[in-house]
């Protein structure tokens, strides 16, 4: 991790990179909304709610290469004067969700195709979702998002990589 705030800049560059992609591509006649929530905080009571996309980080688990990469340094007198690195796997489920038939699964269809064309994200594309070119002023965003561009998530080590992963049947349930 690059710093603290690593975590919800992966998640706001994913959801940026679906949004994107759909806006460009999806041919549904209608917006598409694309949010990272709780699955249990998507709202669709309202017959005027448009399709949506959702992204969200289930589970972060311990990235065995880069666990064992390094240990911790320690000085002569045996205090600790470094940390090997907080490397991470984040676990992402993308759901969507319509109101007309097979809406759902059309728009699944584009997100799994668009995350399957983009399996790397590149500092670049990490940089202009973190921050926006051109000239919009940061500070019109929401403090979360401000906050998000702060995280170095462009500048380190490891490429984000997107890689699908089966649920086993206990995640499932």
């Amino acid at each position: 991790m690059s710093s603290p705030l690593a975590i919800g800049a992966v998640s706001a560059v994913l959801r940026n990179l679906l949004d994107n992609g759909i806006v460009e591509e999806v041919p549904l006649g209608t917006t598409v909304n694309v949010t990272a929530l709780a699955p249990d905080q998507i709202k669709l009571d309202r017959p005027q709610d448009p399709p949506q996309i959702n992204v969200f980080m289930y589970q972060a688990t311990p990235n065995a290469a880069w666990r064992n990469s390094a240990l911790p340094s320690r000085a002569a007198a045996g205090e600790r004067i470094s940390n090997p690195p907080l490397a991470l796997d984040l676990h992402y489920l993308v759901t969507a969700y319509g109101r007309s038939d097979f809406q759902a699964e059309i728009l699944l269809g584009y997100a799994m195709h668009l995350l399957h064309e983009r399996p790397m994200l590149d500092r670049a594309a990490i940089r202009r979702a973190l921050n926006p070119p051109g000239t919009l002023d940061l500070s019109m965003l929401p403090p979360e998002y401000q906050l998000l561009s702060a995280s170095d998530l462009a500048d380190q080590v490891e490429a984000l990589r997107i890689t699908p992963v089966a649920l086993s049947i206990d995640d499932l349930s």
